[in-house]
């Protein structure tokens, strides 16, 4: 006889996915899809225990609770995630943003604030949801989105149009800074691949499996990204202006003299809530262009 109450399908749920690449998840993820599925928040859940899904429901929820016991992430069957307090959808063509990441967009918001009306170029925008989060935030940038993927390019701008912030917005496909060659920005910021080769059997299976490869891996000690795009940061910069990037674990004195290399100064890392560098910052107070 098949199960059709809220409470019961949800105990299966997390039966089910005990079995799975994160059982201590199975209770949050369960109740997660289950809301997502039928749009309701948790208010409502707790208050209609009871309340019968139809055979469709249920089928649906059985193929989705299939699909994260396979080691989908969540934000992908879902299709959205949040970001800085904002809505973002997610595709398997992006990275899923990360809550370590909205310390890259603090310290922009408070760089940016140095500047009348900061030109910010994100590089390697994916979801968009550094640039999107900085638009939405600092009224008076001018912001640019770059990414070497035509897709992750049509998913930033539907979360820019969601967010309302489209207008102030530009989005470019190419390889790095390519596509602004002999432009100026105040600030240059980016989340890029930092992953070394070495690691990628550790990941999760949600990363390894479903992320984008192109946007997680960055050569055989996760620098490849960086140095290429610090010295070509420092070329688009004018004077006073900063890169801000994200950094791997133990990547930061690597990072650092890369920056020293190339001109940089300022040089600082701004630490996650565990106390690791991960972000790191430069300042370009030269006016003479470093070309490598």
């Amino acid at each position: 006889m098949r199960i059709y109450t809220l409470r019961n399908h949800l105990e299966h749920a997390v039966e089910a996915l005990k079995d799975g690449p994160h059982p201590e998840k199975a209770d949050r993820d369960s109740e997660f899809l289950l809301l997502h599925l039928l749009r309701k928040n948790r208010a409502w859940l707790i208050a209609h225990p009871r309340k019968e899904l139809s055979e469709e429901q249920q089928d649906l929820y059985e193929e989705i609770i299939r699909r994260r016991l396979s080691g989908e992430p969540v934000q992908y069957i879902a299709g959205e995630t949040e970001f800085y307090g904002l809505p973002f959808r997610v595709t398997p063509d992006v990275l899923i943003p990360r809550p370590e990441t909205e310390h890259l967009v603090e310290r922009a918001i408070q760089l940016a604030a140095e500047f009348t009306q900061p030109r910010i170029v994100d590089v390697g925008t994916g979801s968009g949801a550094i640039a999107v989060a900085l638009a939405t935030h600092l009224q008076d940038a001018r912001i640019t989105s770059i990414d070497v993927s035509e897709k992750a390019l049509a998913v930033a701008r539907e979360n820019a149009e969601r967010n309302g912030v489209s207008e102030r917005m530009r989005f470019l496909a190419g390889d790095l800074l390519g596509p602004v060659a002999g432009e100026q920005f105040e600030l240059v910021v980016s989340n890029p691949p930092y992953v070394p080769e070495a690691d990628r059997a550790s990941l999760s299976v949600e990363v390894r499996d479903y992320e984008p490869g192109v946007a997680l891996f960055a050569g055989e000690d996760g620098l490849d990204v960086y140095r290429r795009l610090i010295p070509a940061a420092y070329n688009v910069l004018a004077p006073g202006g900063y890169v801000l990037m994200e950094i791997g674990y133990r990547q930061a004195e690597g990072v650092r003299a890369l920056l020293a290399g190339s001109g940089f100064e300022a040089i600082q890392f701004i630490p996650d809530l565990q106390g690791i560098a991960r972000v790191a910052c430069g300042k370009r107070e030269s006016a003479a262009p470093v070309v490598k």
